[in-house]
Order: structure tokens, then C-alpha cells, then sequence
């Protein structure tokens, strides 16, 4: 099992460097960030809050590390031309010496599509857009020349030059849903999911069901999987969490229980844990001995 750190865009950007480095010496395997430009709330309204861009962090972090991967979580189709996010990264790989995964998603976050002007259309306009999309940027990434004639692109005759360090450059899709994921298995390398154990093996029943309608030997995928994170004895805490609407993609409790909850996840199938700093505190040291005592408690006895 493999294990990343994901913190929150909001953080500064002090701290997410200090993360990087930090991961990067102490054994990590990635750092993920996410692809968005303003807090979530759900719906058009807006909060305020601080929300660093991706595509300007992960070179920062690419310059200052040398074994962790770095990588979106997720760029949505939505937002980004297939050949813009083709050209990052590839240009991300080399300034990582080809340790860029390019995380993808449809998009789905509804307040900044409001606020930017960015239609964020029905959900299968959407996903046919990002079956469009991702089949262009796998070429983009493979191929000497890409031409595709679809619906919402059209790429004629376009050159892809630098080539990827990669042999392959992997793309990891975020997603749940039955479409998507037979998507993800046909055109990527990587698949992606929140959930705590329960939740995530039955998220992976459902992607491996996918994988097997497109003759895909769904082993063949790097699978990974994050929940929110609480280390806490206080057993109020953990009856509020489990009672929330957050309770599928949360473990709260001991060490021994997020123990318990990693080997699960392996058991189902899992290569990777991602590790969201989401709710290991409000203030940087805070989150820092929580990433710490992962490392020291969990990492370690694994």
C-alpha cells in the first residue's frame, strides 16, 4: 500500500511547500492538490476563502522535490481545453523528470462555474464531453499527430512535441459512476474514489464491473482512495462525524482503527491511500503533527 498527502488549496503556500518537501524526504509516494478557484458551498453561493491555482503549485512542488508524484485532483474537462491540459502536463513531467500523473474529472463544482461564466452543462452532456477530452489527451500524451472529429472538438493534424518523459504518462480519473468509470477503464491508467471502507469496496465493485464490460483486466488499474481523517479519543466527536452527512467518506477514532481501515481497503483492492489534511486541524503545526503521527502510527506499523 502506498500512501500521499492531498492538503486543502486554501492553505498557504508556505505550508503546502514545507508539505512537499516534507513528504518528499519522509518516504510519501505523491502530493495531490485540487483543481478549483473558490471554496465549495454546495450550490451558487459564494464564500469567501483562500484557493491556490493547481497548475501553478505542482511546478513549485515538481522544483522542490525529487521522488514523490504530483499531480491534480482532479482538472475537470469542464473548465480546461484537452490540449491546454495535454501540454501542462507533459510540460509538468519534465519539470518533475517524469514523476506527472494527470488527474481528470468531468467537473461538478457548481459556484465557480456560476461565478466564471463556465457552463456546467446537464451531467451526459458533460460526460460526453470528458469522453471527447480524454481520448484526445491520451493521444496527445502517446502520439506523434492527433486528428478527432467529434462533437464539442475538433483536433485536426495537431503536433505533440516535447514528448512525455513517461513511457506512459498516467492519467487517474475521479469518479463513481457507472458511464465514467467504463470510460476510465477503456482510456486511462489510474482510477480514483472516496469512501471509507465500505463505501470505497462497493465504489470498486462498480468499476470493476466496468472494467469487465470493456474486457479490462481491472488489476491492471492503479486504484486509490482517500476519507477525511480524524484522530480523536473523544467519543462524541467520532457519534457526531458517523452521524453526519460526511460519514461515507470518513474514519474517525484511533490509531488502530484507521489501521483497520487500511487494511480493509487493501483487502478490497486499493494500492493507494490518500491522505486529505481536510480535518487535521486549523492551524499549520496542527496538521503537521497529524501528518506526523500517520506517518509514525500508521505508515509505519504497515
Amino acid at each position: 500500500m502506498k500512501f500521499s498527502v492531498w492538503p486543502a488549496p486554501g492553505r498557504a503556500v508556505e505550508e503546502l511547500l514545507d508539505l512537499a518537501k516534507w513528504a518528499d524526504a519522509s518516504g510519501w509516494f505523491g502530493f495531490w492538490f485540487a483543481d478549483h478557484y473558490m471554496p465549495n458551498t454546495g450550490d451558487e453561493s459564494f464564500s469567501p476563502g483562500d484557493v491556490h491555482e493547481v497548475w501553478s503549485i505542482l511546478p513549485a512542488v515538481a522544483a522542490l522535490t525529487s521522488t514523490i508524484r504530483v499531480g491534480p485532483l482532479v482538472s475537470p474537462t469542464s473548465v480546461h481545453h484537452p490540449a491546454v491540459l495535454a501540454n501542462r502536463a507533459v510540460t509538468l513531467d519534465h519539470v518533475s523528470a517524469g514523476r506527472m500523473v494527470l488527474g481528470l474529472g468531468a467537473g461538478w463544482q457548481i459556484n465557480e462555474h456560476r461565478a466564471y461564466g463556465i457552463e456546467l452543462e446537464p451531467p451526459k452532456v458533460r460526460v460526453d464531453r470528458f469522453e471527447e477530452a480524454i481520448q484526445i489527451i491520451r493521444s496527445l500524451l502517446d502520439d506523434d499527430r492527433t486528428t478527432f472529429d467529434g462533437t464539442h472538438y475538433t483536433i485536426t493534424d495537431a503536433p505533440s512535441d516535447p514528448r512525455p518523459i513517461q513511457d506512459v504518462l498516467p492519467i487517474v480519473v475521479g469518479t463513481k459512476g457507472p458511464r465514467m468509470c467504463r470510460i476510465t477503464a477503456t482510456h486511462a491508467q489510474e482510477w480514483n474514489t472516496w469512501g471509507e471502507p465500505t463505501t470505497a469496496a462497493e465504489r470498486l465493485a462498480i468499476f470493476d464491473a466496468a472494467c469487465a464490460r470493456v474486457d479490462v483486466d481491472p488489476t491492471t488499474k492503479h486504484r486509490s482512495v482517500q476519507a477525511m481523517i480524524t484522530f480523536t479519543s473523544d467519543q462524541s466527536i467520532i457519534d457526531e462525524i458517523e452521524a453526519s452527512p460526511r460519514a461515507e467518506m470518513a474514519i474517525a477514532g484511533s490509531t488502530e482503527r484507521v489501521l483497520d481501515a487500511i487494511g480493509r481497503w487493501s483487502e478490497s483492492g486499493f494500492d493507494e491511500v490518500i491522505v486529505p489534511d481536510f480535518s487535521f486541524g486549523d492551524t499549520a503545526a496542527e496538521r503537521r503533527d497529524n501528518f506526523e503521527r500517520f506517518r509514525d502510527e500508521v505508515i509505519a506499523k504497515r
